[in-house]
């Protein structure tokens, strides 16, 4: 194995990390064998998912696969938009166009977001006058 140390082992001047991709949660173990305890199963399953050191780092891998997908259709767009004709070095007229449509791609993520919230924030009291 490169590197020397397994997934989730410290590493030459890397302590390890519990919140490491390749680290398994401490708190799941998976009993082997054809006579295993569904029950037991299902508990060990039920404390993962209470467990906080879980929970955090599956809302940061979400939220790192959220920005990772935006990334990706803001460089489809803006490629598709700015590039015409690739060539061994970027003109400062793609390099303007690269600039202007991120700007309108963030821009436009962060209105469209602010306004989803104004939404929700309106609906919030009418959905609970509903459910009296």
């Amino acid at each position: 194995m490169r590197g020397g140390a397994g997934p989730g082992e410290a590493r030459e001047g890397r302590p390890s990390c519990p919140l490491h991709p390749f680290s398994r949660p401490r708190s799941l173990s998976f009993p082997a064998g054809p006579g295993m305890d569904p029950s037991s199963v299902a508990g060990d399953l039920g404390a993962a998912v209470n467990d906080p050191q879980l929970q955090h780092f599956i809302e940061v891998e979400t939220q790192k696969q959220r920005f990772q997908q935006l990334v990706h259709q803001m460089t489809e767009l803006c490629w598709e938009k700015c590039m015409d004709k690739p060539g061994p070095k970027l003109d400062s007229r793609a390099e303007t166009c690269f600039v202007n449509c991120v700007e309108r791609f963030i821009d436009t993520s962060q209105f469209i977001l602010n306004r989803l919230e104004q939404t929700q924030k309106s609906k919030s009291p009418f959905s609970e006058s509903l459910s009296d």
